[in-house]
């Protein structure tokens, strides 16, 4: 009996990690209502055509770091969008050591994705200091490349 039980357990605790481990996705779909207005929404709209979008996740998932060509001395700059967590997480960090940095949003200034692209950059935050380069956030990593 008791053994029954456990191997249900057992069971149990499989099923939930397979349900888990699957993938979460939703549909996003883009239309312009009647007045010319561009909507997204996770459903498609009854009346209207939709275009069905992708949409990809852009923010570096571990830290890391590179040297790079420009030295723009002891200036911290970031590049980073308003959505990214990690840029949320550093602008927090920087504003309560008071170190100054200049942020430039990607998706607002068309200049700072040119710069950003320059980089060879695929995700956010991408933090600069000096000669160094950190890909992602982590308040430990930034005062390695700071220092």
């Amino acid at each position: 009996m008791k053994s029954d039980i456990t191997a249900m357990k057992i069971l149990i605790l499989l099923l939930s990690l397979l349900i888990m481990a699957q993938p979460i996705a939703a549909d996003v779909y883009k239309w312009t209502d009647e007045k010319g207005i561009l909507h997204y929404s996770d459903s498609k709209p009854e009346n209207q055509e939709a275009e069905k979008i992708f949409v990809e996740v852009n923010s570096y998932e571990s830290v890391s770091y590179v040297s790079t060509k420009v030295d723009i001395g002891k200036k911290v700059v970031m590049y980073s969008t308003s959505w990214c967590g990690y840029c949320k997480k550093a602008r927090k960090y920087f504003n309560r050591k008071k170190i100054p940095y200049t942020e430039y949003d990607i998706e607002k200034n068309a200049r700072a994705k040119s710069q950003y692209k320059k980089l060879g950059a695929k995700g956010v935050p991408v933090i600069l200091v000096g000669k160094k380069r950190m890909n992602g956030f982590s308040e430990a990593g930034f005062e390695r490349i700071y220092q």
